[in-house]
């Protein structure tokens, strides 16, 4: 599953994570595109918080874009 949460900005990107996520059976992978400079910091916290897993976080695609990779917990 894919969310694109670009232009968004703080909370939005992790409420939107956090619904999708609710969606989705364990184990699921939730690849997330976000454009927040404070995105990464959110999403790991969001992540040691919840239980659920950052698998990966890349640079992309575009300027100033990053990609997160998330596991269901």
């Amino acid at each position: 599953m894919e969310l694109d949460a670009r232009g968004l900005k703080c909370p939005l990107p992790i409420l939107r994570t956090k619904k999708a996520l609710a969606s989705m059976q364990s184990g699921g992978q939730l690849r997330v595109l976000a454009d927040d400079p404070a995105a990464q910091k959110d999403i790991e916290a969001f992540c040691r918080q919840t239980g659920h897993e950052l698998l990966e976080v890349q640079d992309g695609p575009g300027e100033g874009v990053q990609t997160f990779v998330l596991r269901c917990r």
